[in-house]
């Protein structure tokens, strides 16, 4: 299966349709993935980026039940496509019926101000919608590229109340274009209460189109959605399950905006310094860089970056400013993020912070039936937890070494991605 994003009809089955590669297509095939029963089956889609129309084309040369059946393919592209599938000719036609589609959420939408840097397209725009009418309508046509392009993505409920839309468009190249405007991506982002009277900024969704991906219009998206958290003073922003890609853009935008926050400047010099005096490789008790807890709620008040993001980026500003060729400042860093990685596993230094397993009375399977329980740090050393072999404490200790090596690597990434972007805020 092939899908294609066509600008106008002509793209329509030719080769300058913009092939898109979606994340994993196998869940939408029954549980093992598979089509059954055809021969030489090809099935290309084509998504208009003007309507957001979606046509099928399914060529085989014969079916036949195998033993399996014989795969109906119509309700498996109308899960993915939904109302948005439709006929050839009704398909090209919406390139002309429906050239408005985007103009008219843009037109009844507040464009976003915003500091143009020497990296940015200055003739994209951001347009601020609520998810409503003409908005909630454009956003039900592009539910399929977010389930297709998304790894584990589902379609937002638009009937929720305090639902909103930042687009990233630009005027279309050509006068002879039949739209306006090109959409360039999307985000869709949701207001929270948060007690008594405060409110979260929560990153649902958020996609640029395969054609301008790699722009830097997701990082404009984002700094859109982070300026108006600070304009509007709401709590903080956070992201509902971010990609690793989109984590990573989002981790480099903050420090980046953490860089030039003088609040953080002491404490963080502080910290790199302790690990350029110090050697933790024979330490007794768990080391970790947690910055102090005024200085988290400073950051979230002043810049709405959540706690959690927070300390993710405070140890990625750590290891901008150590000397990456003094061994021995690396391994103390090295060892901070162990000890907070087996921490967050394992319940701290102790290995249980007192978390107990015991096995109990069932009459369901004895081996996969227990309870766990807390109790306070100090409290009776008695029927502690079940104890573990050396060979699964040997397999716990490397997969917990790989895991720290993988999180060294991404902070490094993010690192030096941050400090090619900013050299003149590492200098001052």
């Amino acid at each position: 299966m092939q899908v294609f994003l066509a600008r106008n009809p002509d793209e329509v089955g030719s080769a300058d349709s913009t092939p898109i590669e979606p994340f994993d297509l196998n869940h939408f095939f029954g549980e093992d993935g598979k089509i059954y029963g055809y021969t030489n089956l090809k099935i290309n889609v084509w998504i208009s980026a003007i309507s957001f129309h979606a046509y099928a084309e399914i060529s085989f040369q014969e079916t036949s039940d195998g033993g399996k059946g014989i795969t109906d393919l119509k309700p498996v592209l109308q899960n993915i496509f939904g109302e948005n599938l439709v006929e050839k000719d009704e398909f090209l036609e919406a390139f002309s019926k429906e050239c408005q589609c985007i103009s008219d959420v843009v037109t009844n939408g507040n464009s976003i101000k915003r500091d143009a840097s020497g990296e940015d397209d200055l003739s994209a725009e951001i347009v601020r919608v609520e998810l409503q009418g003409a908005a909630a309508y454009l956003y039900s046509r592009l539910v399929s590229l977010v389930l297709l392009l998304v790894e584990g993505s589902t379609p937002i409920d638009i009937t929720e109340h305090g639902w909103e839309m930042l687009l990233i468009v630009k005027k279309a190249e050509l006068e002879s274009s039949a739209s306006k405007f090109q959409l360039l991506g999307f985000a869709a982002v949701h207001h929270f209460y948060y007690y008594p009277e405060s409110t979260r900024l929560r990153i649902s969704q958020i996609l640029v189109l395969p054609p301008y991906q790699g722009e830097g219009h997701g990082r404009l998206l984002l700094e859109a959605i982070n300026s108006i958290a600070e304009s509007e003073n709401m709590y903080d922003v956070t992201i509902e399950d971010p990609s690793d890609y989109l984590q990573y853009v989002r981790s480099s935008i903050d420090c980046l905006r953490l860089l030039t926050f003088e609040p953080i400047k002491p404490a963080l010099g502080a910290m790199v310094l302790s690990l350029e005096q110090t050697n933790l490789s024979k330490r007794t008790r768990s080391s970790i860089m947690v910055p102090p807890s005024d200085l988290a709620e400073t950051v979230r008040q002043k810049l709405k970056i959540n706690k959690k993001q927070f300390l993710r980026c405070w140890e990625i500003l750590i290891y901008l400013h150590l000397d990456a060729e003094n061994l021995k400042c690396i391994d103390n860093f090295r060892a901070c993020i162990y000890d907070r990685t087996k921490g967050e596993l394992l319940g701290g230094a102790s290995g249980t912070n007192g978390k107990r397993l015991v096995q109990v009375p069932t009459s369901f399977d004895e081996d996969t039936s227990f309870a766990v329980f807390w109790t306070k740090e100090g409290g009776d050393e008695d029927n502690q937890t079940v104890q573990q072999q050396p060979e699964d404490l040997a397999t716990q200790e490397e997969q917990l070494n790989e895991l720290v090596d993988n999180q060294m690597e991404e902070i490094a990434e993010v690192a030096k991605n941050v400090a090619s972007r900013g050299k003149d805020k590492l200098a001052a």
